[in-house]
């Protein structure tokens, strides 16, 4: 018990938010713009990747079965390498990791249509998601260390800039995957990523991160006895990795899974089928936009509980509803409400145990999005699509509880 509480009070200590005081620093400005840049090429990459991947199924003659051990690649790259890349923040600044990693990124995206057979292309996409889980944990180690400067909690700008980034690729890839091979859009995206690379990474490179000093709100280093650092700092990453993975499952369950269920279960058309996870993304992307504005207002803590609760509801009518309307009201409720719940988890994160801290809880949380579509996948068959479609909602409620949990510790704290 006494080690509950010391854990329950220095996460508190974290959730209690950043107090808001904007920098006019022009470098300050450069860098969040910077970042910002590449969070969306880190979306709009991704989903040029996502929208080919049936030509190039074609093309290596996969089947379903098959064709899924080696989008697995994708995933066991990513996690392989973010605890790898947390040491290399450490050792070297987070700002050459990101440019490095971006470019490994660019060139890495041009290898899944070389592939002729599904173990080439599992391979391949191995490398591909190393790339892009690297620069996932070194940008957002940035944009924590950003954060700490400019005393604002901008973090779920940067993952709006991650949706929005990633809703235009996907929109551009489905025009052009009509009349260009898998082969030259690919191609496309590398050379976009490496332009955009080289002229983001010019502010980077001219104010680098130090390498081994984790900011914390306010502009101060932590020490090993000042605020969520102190205790459990181990224990505490774990925690917001948690609060990630529970909204992490949702996304990857949303993206897989929300389309089928309104087509499968309510006789939707593509139209009206596709259309649920539109709304679903859009209200995401909506809910980091202002994302900053409501965390200023409320705090962090509340944003989570709400958050949570209000993805639990959202889920629970998108997963029961006996309309396709309805269903398609429930995801963007639950999209509005997942938004913000896994960039504030990783800065939390970020500020309890710097680059290492961001490495650890992105491995989890990105887990639960690895997770979500065949833990859905395997309850469906056993309970139904909308039955499955409730853990959902089972484990928003977890994170929001969570949150409650250090909010009330919070208060009896006196703090």
């Amino acid at each position: 018990m006494p080690t509950l509480n010391k854990i329950r009070t220095a996460l508190t200590a974290t959730l209690s938010g950043i107090r808001p005081q904007d920098s006019t620093d022009p470098r300050l400005v450069r860098l969040r713009i910077a970042l910002t840049a590449f969070f969306a090429l880190d979306g709009f990459v991704f989903a040029g990747w996502v929208v080919r991947i049936p030509a190039i199924k074609a093309q290596t003659g996969a089947g379903a079965g098959t064709l899924g051990l080696a989008l697995l690649g994708v995933s066991a790259g990513a996690v392989a390498f973010m605890t790898l890349t947390g040491r290399l923040c450490r050792r070297f600044g987070s700002h050459p990791v990101t440019v490095v990693s971006a470019v490994a990124l660019s060139l890495s995206i041009v290898l899944p249509p070389l592939t002729r057979s599904a173990t080439a292309l599992g391979l391949v996409l191995m490398v591909f998601g190393a790339a892009y889980g690297s620069l996932n944990v070194a940008m957002n180690s940035a944009a924590v260390d950003l954060i700490g400067e400019l005393r604002r909690p901008v973090m779920p700008s940067f993952h709006a800039a991650f949706s929005l980034g990633g809703m235009l690729g996907a929109g551009l890839g489905g025009l052009l995957a009509g009349g260009l091979s898998p082969t030259v859009h690919l191609l496309l995206l590398a050379v976009v990523g490496l332009l955009v690379t080289a002229v983001a990474g010019r502010a980077l490179r001219t104010r680098p991160a130090a390498p081994g000093r984790p900011s914390v709100p306010g502009g101060r280093t932590p020490t090993a006895r000042s605020g969520p650092r102190a205790g459990h700092p181990r224990r505490i990453v774990l925690v917001f990795g948690l609060i990630a993975l529970c909204t992490a499952y949702g996304e990857g369950a949303m993206a897989d899974w929300g389309a089928l269920h309104l087509s499968q279960d309510l006789g939707a058309g593509p139209g009206v089928a596709a259309a649920g996870y539109t709304v679903f993304a859009l209200a995401m992307t909506a809910g980091r936009l202002s994302g900053t504005a409501v965390v200023q207002r409320f705090g962090a803590a509340r944003t989570l509980v709400a958050g949570g609760t209000t993805a639990a509801a959202g889920m629970l009518l998108g997963a029961l509803a006996p309309t396709a309307w309805a269903v398609c009201l429930g995801f963007a409720v639950a999209g509005l409400g997942l938004a913000n719940i896994f960039p504030l988890a990783i800065a939390r994160a970020g500020e309890s145990g710097g680059s290492g801290g961001v490495a650890a809880a992105s491995t989890v949380g990105y887990g639960g999005m690895l997770l979500g579509p065949p833990a859905i996948g395997f309850l469906a068959e056993a309970y139904g699509l909308p039955g499955a479609l409730t853990t959902v909602a089972l484990l928003a409620a977890v994170a929001a509880l969570i949150a409650h949990v250090t909010r009330g510790a919070h208060r009896t704290e006196g703090a």
